[in-house]
């Protein structure tokens, strides 16, 4: 499968064109929230990319969050246009996942031990809290690492991410813990128990979307998708705050 990715659930905007779970070519912006100004900029080149390697776009998948209320209506309205104007269906993948597969891949390349291993991806919800998921260096099979779902926890202590989880994870000072994401930079002042560790620099890639699909996700999983019905993963419930923009209402 070709498919285009769009990743807009953090401050992070990034867009890729992937050929069989492989980036062929990826867009990304760092530096702060332009989604709006960068995004339709990152397609444009992806859709030309594609017609000049002669590559049919097949799905369009989305990073459908927990994340940035905005940057995931921003990605949200841009994958349900693309979708219909290529006739393609949508495949929706959970931002947390997405972390996962990029902390995976800086553990790899730097060598360290998955063995008795947690991945704990985190994607700021302000002040304290975060958006979070515990996953399983251990298992094998990717779809089967989850340990719990997505969940926003507001972060006390090591204990309080994994309190309520005690049956499923191991809370032992044998157990590596691998923090990570825009969320976790914070909890390093409350974290204290040499058994965790903080990984810099993990950003959401599209890129990695196409790693989840063609690793995990079944075909039926796009197909099950109503594009005009589809809503981004808030998590928490959304509220519209009144804009305090003089001459607005």
């Amino acid at each position: 499968m070709t498919i285009l990715c769009i990743e807009t659930s953090t401050s992070v905007c990034s867009a890729a064109i992937c050929k069989d779970g492989v980036p062929a070519e990826q867009c990304i912006c760092c530096e702060g929230s332009n989604h709006a100004r960068l995004l339709p900029r990152y397609i444009q080149h992806l859709l030309q990319y594609a017609a000049q390697h002669q590559l049919t776009i097949d799905a369009v998948a989305l990073s459908e969050g927990p994340g940035s209320y905005t940057g995931l209506r921003i990605g949200t309205s841009t994958a349900k246009g693309l979708c219909y104007g290529l006739n393609v269906p949508l495949i929706p993948v959970p931002t947390l996942e997405i972390l996962r597969l990029a902390a995976k891949e800086a553990i790899v390349s730097n060598q360290w031990s998955m063995t008795n291993a947690c991945l704990i991806p985190m994607i700021d919800a302000r002040r304290m809290e975060v958006y979070t998921a515990i996953f399983d260096c251990d298992k094998q099979k990717e779809e089967r690492s989850k340990l719990n779902e997505a969940r926003a926890v507001v972060v006390e202590n090591e204990e309080s991410l994994i309190k309520g989880q005690m049956d499923k994870v191991q809370s032992t000072k044998e157990t590596a813990y691998y923090y990570f994401g825009d969320g976790a930079a914070k909890c390093q002042a409350v974290f204290s128990q040499p058994n965790w560790h903080y990984i810099p620099d993990i950003v959401p890639e599209a890129r990695f979307l196409a790693t989840y699909i063609e690793t995990t996700a079944e075909p039926s999983i796009a197909k099950a998708t109503d594009i005009a019905y589809y809503e981004p993963f808030y998590l928490k419930e959304f509220v519209a705050a009144q804009s305090h923009v003089k001459g607005l209402v």
